[in-house]
């Protein structure tokens, strides 16, 4: 879907830690009809059809629909598209717009009707421009891949069209059943054609003025590492389910963590993230005993991994080429990556942002959540568990579930460096082996969580063998080394810690990211997609994406997920990517009414969204979102089944 920053491991759904997670039905009384919260980055840019980043996407979500969107139970239903259908073979679909949908300024004047010319317009763009999210549908929509490749020059050979000006039809490359979850994707959305061309360069730019809105809400105000102000859209055309008539963010860059619940407390801020390790936490505790409520973990996963191909060096500890050499040649050692996966203890990170008591709420130790589809009655993650056997003793018997960590093992760690480390030395690698990691220097949870994975890992390997250095940068610095870096060799870290939330409802959506040829993860391993690296092939990726090129092509979903399975378990094996939280788990105080809002597993229209958010004049109690939570799960699975009863009605 987008690429999540590690600082959301802090601030893990603070910007909307009440979109999905702290939504619902309840019949509390509804008060103010303002939200008022934090944000913790700025966007680089508005132009939502040719970035895929969560700073981007959790903004425009609330600006401009697509053709689907989220319900409060996770279905996909219509959004700009009235109604819908696809053809029996799966590889036409046919979207009817509702006539009431408008382009608006940021001023709120009407500037012109939504088209299906306005897809089109769309998805050109973000093939013309090399959009970041062009790995979703690139291999998609028929003929899209020879226009961007340049085998054809005609986009009217791309299959995408404008029946007439509410019918828009998408023909694919291959039947997709997850389609209408791509279409809540930025990518997917509309532009008005002349907006475009009287923008020029400046469309998208950081700037409400720079894009139309046909969404929810309209941006009043953005002012960099300040504020980001919405109003309510009064003609939007689903305005009855727009709750709230102002949303305001302040920034916070996590260095004043007791803010979030003093302000809270005021009655200045909606929600507030809280901080169990910080000094006021006990009374905090003491005083909101009954409210504290621990938010679902949801779809998003954060991993380390590291750059087996590093080029820039303005954020390091190493003194000298050979330690630079010794590192490029550790990382690209198998055992030295498992030996540090098992050294790691994540207990103790999560511990760092949760306290004791909720350390493993958030721990994810899979790319894909375990429980994101399910294989003949078994979870994903069973599955994978069953296939790790077949590599090695050290896989036995482990458990992927969300909630623990199967990992720690200083037994393991030790037996796999002592195998790393007499195959490094005969390369004439030169030991302690450093690894730099960059972090906020305002973070505070961050430094700790890092300060944690340093103890760890050295306490377990010795410090005499491995060390993690800290790179403490500033917020402008931390950001050009990895997350807003544009090109692989920009990448100025050892390891790095990120995230990834599903753009539809397949496994492939994670595990394509590391796809050799188009993975939108690829750049923060140090490798650029397309381009032949001997890297890549030195830790396997080339045999990685033929078996993601041939589970792509099974159109059984059981066989397909199976196959999936094993491309987890090797992964896994690989220790490429070292998986640690996910997004949620996260403790708060809330004056939102649980469950109302949109929720989705895939997209953007069931995250950051807030649409159909309610806020009332109460703080939700824990009993009250306990209950809450029981009554939304149930209906979900009723809503669930139901909706899959519904998607034969549309095929036509």
């Amino acid at each position: 879907m987008k690429k999540s920053k590690s600082k959301y491991l802090t601030l893990a759904g603070l910007v909307l830690g009440t979109g999905i997670l702290l939504s619902a039905c309840g019949n509390s009384s509804t008060g103010s009809k303002t939200y008022n919260y934090v944000y913790s980055s700025d966007p680089s840019s508005l132009n939502y059809l040719a970035e895929n980043r969560a700073t981007t996407n959790d903004i425009v979500t609330n600006l401009v629909d697509g053709l689907m969107e989220n319900d409060q139970y996770g279905n996909y239903v219509p959004s700009l598209a009235e109604d819908w259908s696809v053809s029996k073979d799966g590889l036409t679909y046919t979207y009817k717009l509702r006539k009431d949908a408008k382009w608006f300024t940021s001023e709120g004047e009407e500037y012109a009707p939504v088209t299906a010319q306005d897809f089109v317009t769309g998805l050109q763009y973000a093939a013309d421009k090399k959009s970041e999210a062009l790995y979703l549908v690139q291999d998609s929509v028929a003929g899209l891949d020879d226009y961007i490749t340049g085998k054809t020059s005609d986009f009217s050979t791309v299959g995408v069209k404008a029946l007439d000006d509410q019918t828009v039809q998408y023909t694919l490359a291959r039947p997709e059943p997850y389609w209408n979850s791509k279409t809540t994707s930025t990518i997917l959305f509309p532009v008005n054609a002349d907006f475009l061309k009287s923008k020029g360069d400046d469309f998208g730019k950081v700037d409400p003025a720079n894009i139309l809105y046909n969404g929810p809400f309209l941006m009043k105000a953005l002012v960099s590492k300040s504020a980001i102000e919405y109003k309510k859209n009064p003609n939007y055309w689903d305005a009855k389910n727009v709750f709230v008539d102002d949303v305001k963010l302040t920034y916070y860059d996590g260095s004043d963590q007791e803010s979030l619940e003093r302000n809270f407390t005021a009655g200045a801020y909606t929600t507030a993230r809280l901080f169990p390790n910080s000094s006021s936490y006990e009374g905090i505790k003491e005083k909101y005993k009954n409210n504290i409520i621990y938010s679902m973990q949801n779809s998003t996963s954060y991993f380390f991994n590291f750059n087996l191909d590093r080029k820039s060096y303005n954020y390091t500890s190493k003194t000298s080429d050979i330690e630079k050499k010794s590192t490029q040649e550790a990382v690209l050692n198998k055992n030295f990556r498992q030996a540090i996966n098992f050294a790691f203890d994540r207990t103790s990170y999560g511990a760092q942002s949760e306290g004791k008591e909720g350390a493993t709420k958030i721990l994810r130790n899979l790319v894909v959540p375990p429980n994101f589809v399910s294989i003949k009655g078994k979870d994903f993650g069973e599955v994978v568990a069953s296939k790790m056997v077949n590599y090695g003793k050290e896989w036995q018997g482990i458990n992927f579930a969300d909630g623990q960590d199967p990992y720690y093992n200083p037994e393991k760690a030790k037996a796999k460096f002592a195998e790393a480390k007499k195959e490094l030395e005969a390369k004439g690698v030169q030991f302690p082996i450093h690894l730099d990691k960059t972090v906020e220097v305002t973070d505070k949870v961050g430094i700790q969580g890092v300060s944690s994975i340093k103890q760890s890992i050295e306490s377990v390997l010795g410090s005499d063998n491995v060390v993690i250095d800290i790179q403490q940068l500033t917020s402008d610095e931390f950001d050009s080394s990895g997350y807003f870096a544009q090109t692989a060799a920009q990448k100025d870290y050892d390891l790095y810690h990120g995230g990834w939330g599903p753009d539809y409802q397949d496994p492939s959506t994670y595990l394509d990211i590391f796809n050799t040829n188009s993975g939108g993860f690829l750049q923060n391993l140090g490798l650029e997609p397309g381009e032949a690296n001997d890297k890549a092939k030195a830790v396997g990726l080339d045999v990685y994406t033929q078996m993601l090129e041939e589970a792509n092509k099974e159109q059984d979903p059981a066989k397909r997920y199976e196959k999936y399975a094993d491309i987890q378990a090797w992964l896994i094996d690989s220790s490429l990517v070292l998986p640690s939280v996910s997004r949620g788990g996260t403790p708060s105080l809330r004056r939102t009414v649980p469950f109302a809002a949109a929720y989705g597993l895939t997209g953007t229209k069931g995250v950051e969204s807030y649409k159909y958010l309610k806020v009332q004049d109460k703080i939700v109690t824990t009993d009250e979102y306990a209950k809450a939570r029981e009554k939304w799960l149930k209906e979900k699975e009723e809503s669930n089944k139901k909706a899959q009863e519904e998607l034969a009605k549309h095929v036509k």
